[in-house]
């Protein structure tokens, strides 16, 4: 009889590509999350939203308001929340360095990305510092530029005027 192994990689379940538009990322945190039975099941249907999502310290502990986790169609009991506030499983150490990053003027505590690894549902966090319309732009301007020298080098290397 053979033994049931766990999943070892990482499987991504939801992101918020907006975030690394409209944030300066300074640092990422890797925090387990406490969920229930039927929200597991809708995580792994991949029925999660993640985009208007935050964090926020209440009694000493980090906690998650706005992460959208549809009800789960299967499941037994019919009232769910699918916006409650959730726990972050965070160290004690890891807790207090968050806290006082974010007591800095102007930064914020956002979700980039939710994922089971090991079997466990953990999300991705990260301290960010919005950005100005300006700044939006300049990135985009400079990606534009590295894609426009990156075709003539490719142009080039093939023997092709450019």
């Amino acid at each position: 009889m053979e033994a049931r192994s766990r999943q070892t990689e990482r499987v991504v379940i939801a992101s918020n590509r907006r975030a690394r538009h409209d944030y300066a990322i300074l640092k990422t945190y890797e925090a387990g999350i406490a969920l229930l039975g039927d929200e597991v099941k809708a995580a792994r249907a991949r029925q999660v939203s993640i985009v208007e999502a935050f964090g926020q310290e209440r009694d000493g502990e980090i906690m998650l308001h706005g992460l959208h986790i549809a009800a789960y169609g299967h499941a037994n009991r019919a009232t769910i929340h699918t916006r409650r506030v959730r726990k972050l499983l965070l160290h004690r150490t890891e807790i207090k360095k968050i806290l006082d990053k974010t007591k800095e003027s102007g930064l914020t505590l956002i979700p980039l990305s939710m994922y089971f690894e090991n079997g466990w549902a953990k999300i991705e966090l990260a301290i960010a510092r919005g950005k100005r319309e300006y700044d939006k732009r300049q990135a985009i301007a400079e990606r534009d530029a590295n894609r426009e020298i990156a075709r003539a080098m490719g142009r080039r290397l093939k023997g092709r005027k450019g």
